[in-house]
Formats: C-alpha cells, sequence, structure tokens
C-alpha cells in the first residue's frame, strides 16, 4: 500500500507543471505497446475498486514526449469530484531532492567543498556537542562535545547526528519539541527558516557526526545554507534557479490563490476503509492538512 501511494506520488511530482509544455504522440510511435499500457489503467483501477486509493494521476514521459498521461478516480469520498491531470500535489520530503539539487549547484560553481565543515559557513554550527544521558521524565539531559565539525557531506547523507522533530525517536521528539523546532509542516506563519535553524544549532547531535545514518533536519539545515551562500530566499533560489527553467509552474512552498483549488484531499486509511484526512492529522504531529493553502513564511528545505 505505502509503496503504491509513493509511486503515484513521485509520478505525480515529476510531472507538476512541466509536462504541460510537451506534446502528446500516440505510445505505438514511441515504440511503447497501448495494450501494455492498459495494465497500467488495470492496476490503478483495481487499487481504487479495492479501496486502496481514491484516485490518481499517471504519466509516462518518453524523449520529450507525453506517451501516457491518465487520471483515475476522484478527489472526495462522494465520488463526485474527479482528479484532473493537473492536480497539485503536496510532495512533502520530496522537497530534499530539489534542495539537494541547490546544494549541488552551489558545489560545482566552486562556492565550497563537500567535506567543509558546516560552521565555516554558518557559525552557529561550531562547537557541537553529542548527547549522553536523556530523562525521559523531564526532557532534560546531559552532553559531550563532539569528537568532530559536521560536514556538508554530512548533511547531504544525513550521517551528521542532527534527527528529526515531532517524526523522530522519543529523544530528538522530546528535545526539539522542548525547545520549539518542528519538522516543518504547517509552521506557524511569522517563523524563519534562519531563526530556528541557529535554534537547531544549540541542541545536542544525537551521535557523534559520521557515526551513523539518522534521517532528520539536515536538509532543512541545507536550506538555510543555500540561502546564505546564494544570498538568496530558498524559495527565490528555486524559482529562478530550478524551477523557471525547467519550466516547473506549479511547485511552491505555499500556493497562489489562483492554484489552490487544484490541490488535492488527503485520505487515511482506518480498518482498511479509506476517509478524508481531518483538518488537523494528530500522527506525530499535529500537522495541518492543508499546509499549502495557508500564508506562510517557513521555507522548510526538508
Amino acid at each position: 500500500m505505502k509503496s503504491r501511494l509513493l509511486h503515484l506520488l513521485l509520478l505525480a511530482f515529476i510531472s507538476t507543471g512541466a509536462y504541460a509544455q510537451l506534446p502528446s504522440i500516440a505510445p505505438e510511435k514511441q515504440g511503447f505497446s497501448p495494450e501494455r499500457l492498459q495494465r497500467i489503467d488495470n492496476n490503478i483501477n483495481q487499487w481504487i475498486a479495492e479501496g486502496n486509493l481514491n484516485g490518481a494521476v499517471a504519466l509516462i514521459v518518453h524523449q520529450g514526449k507525453v506517451v501516457y498521461h491518465k487520471s483515475f478516480g476522484y478527489d472526495d469520498a462522494a465520488k463526485t469530484k474527479a482528479i484532473p491531470k493537473d492536480a497539485i500535489y503536496r510532495i512533502a520530503s520530496q522537497t530534499k531532492a530539489i534542495t539537494s539539487v541547490g546544494v549541488m549547484m552551489l558545489y560545482e560553481e566552486g562556492k565550497f567543498l563537500l567535506d567543509d565543515p558546516i560552521g565555516k559557513y554558518l557559525p552557529e554550527f561550531n562547537n557541537l556537542r553529542v548527547l549522553d544521558q536523556f530523562n525521559p521524565a523531564d526532557s532534560s539531559y546531559t552532553t559531550v562535545p563532539a569528537k568532530s565539525a559536521v560536514t556538508i557531506r554530512q548533511l547531504l547523507t544525513h550521517t551528521s547526528g542532527i534527527a528529526y522533530a515531532q517524526i523522530g525517536s522519543k529523544e530528538s521528539n522530546a528535545i526539539y519539541g522542548k525547545a520549539g523546532i518542528t519538522a516543518g509542516f504547517g509552521v506557524a506563519n511569522g517563523h524563519l527558516l534562519a531563526d530556528d535553524m541557529k535554534l537547531l544549532a544549540r541542541m545536542p547531535l544525537m551521535h557523534q557526526p559520521g557515526e551513523k545514518y539518522t534521517y532528520g533536519l539536515n536538509t532543512d539545515l541545507l536550506g538555510y545554507f543555500i540561502e546564505v551562500v546564494s544570498g538568496q530566499k530558498l524559495d527565490q533560489f528555486f524559482q529562478k534557479r530550478i524551477f523557471d527553467p525547467l519550466g516547473m509552474k506549479d511547485t511552491y512552498f505555499f500556493l497562489p490563490e489562483n492554484k489552490k483549488t487544484r490541490l488535492v484531499d488527503i485520505f487515511v486509511e482506518k480498518d482498511r476503509k479509506l476517509s478524508p484526512a481531518p483538518a488537523v492529522i494528530e500522527s506525530n504531529g499535529p500537522f495541518i492538512k492543508d499546509y499549502p493553502k495557508l500564508p506562510g513564511t517557513y521555507l522548510s528545505g526538508g
């Protein structure tokens, strides 16, 4: 189930905006079998019929031409609102791919070396400390000095020791939560990436830098790094350097008013049945379901 949804979300992410500029062509002229493409229709329709999926959009682009593009199912529980081909999806952590591309663009321009310490560019991240003992009763803790500096390479590979708030371990959820650090979803208007990352610098690493993999706020920190190195806000950098050149006209942190109606709903599964998610999702959260429609200032690179 999760795998199916992930693949469909990735298809939606890739299709966002840029496909509209591409010509369509009969599948057989690009070497595709219409009969075999029918298997995609059959699979998605079966998932919808079985209640594993409420709706989806699928797209195949080959050699710069659209050979397959269809929508299936509905965007509402009553099944009255068909999902349009140009629906807009929340890509959540796929934002990490965009941020990482931005980092590597600056690397190719010679702005830094991958094994540079992040503290060379963000001094707040010098002299970091590592969690030693944690008391779950009151979220207090002790620390030891980091044996080495956190590098940009470690941030790209989630081996820095920085963990996640809200969706991380019990230690990081408690420590970050007490400090007011979030996972980046639906952050209250007025919060700035720079402010929260400077606060993150005062938090202990969950393990020594480079010691192991820990999924965390590494890419949010890299978003702040992009802002400092490029001299641009993260959304401006993305728009000018990535989205505009690629023709990605529907990708934003916060949707403009004229595109909000195209944002798909979120469904949750309970007892093997799908239902629309509540406005506030209490899953290691709370997460505001419609965060892309809200006014916001926090540009989460993660």
